[in-house]
This record gives C-alpha cells, structure tokens and sequence, in this order.
C-alpha cells in the first residue's frame, strides 16, 4: 500500500507543478520509469505476499482478534468477568 501512496503523491506533484517531479517527462527514455516504479514494486510486493500466505495468515488473526473480542463483550454483558469468578469461587461442587 505505501508503494502505491508514494505514486500517487508523485503523480499529485508532478501534475501540481511542484518540487522536482514537475520537471520529469512522460517519454520512454526519459523519466517515465520513475513514475512506474512505485507500482511495479506495488504488484511485486501483492504478489510476494499472496504467494506466501502472508495476506491470508493476516486475515486469520484478524478474525481471531475479531472472535475473542465479541466473546468477552459478551461474557462482560452478562456480567461474568473473571474478576467476579475468583471472588465467588468454585460453587459447582464434587461433580
């Protein structure tokens, strides 16, 4: 994603006329790949990581965060805490 922003903030200059990246051109042989690097590494890196699993492996914790969270809002809800279980002890008995 940070590829992608740097290309597009130098896009924005270059067309705002602003700092050095006004003065690069669009021809071949020019500067043009200095304005199709940032992406290409942007494809490079998705790739990389979809290949890996690392996109999928951040989904699964993502999820998992998700999952603990709602199920202590709901314990919380029910006014279960574990503070409160200490405090009252084991009541279920011998079985």
């Amino acid at each position: 994603m940070g590829f992608v922003v740097y290309g597009v903030i130098q896009l924005v200059l270059h067309f705002s006329g602003w700092g050095p990246m006004a003065k690069w051109n669009w021809e071949i042989d020019g500067d043009l790949w200095k304005f199709v690097l940032p992406f290409f590494l942007a494809l490079l890196w998705w790739g990389f990581a979809d290949s890996s699993g690392l996109t999928k492996r951040r989904e699964m914790e993502k999820e998992e965060r998700r999952k603990r969270d709602r199920r202590r809002k709901s314990v919380e809800a029910l006014g279960m805490t574990p503070q409160d279980d200490r405090r009252k002890g084991d009541r279920r008995g011998p079985l």
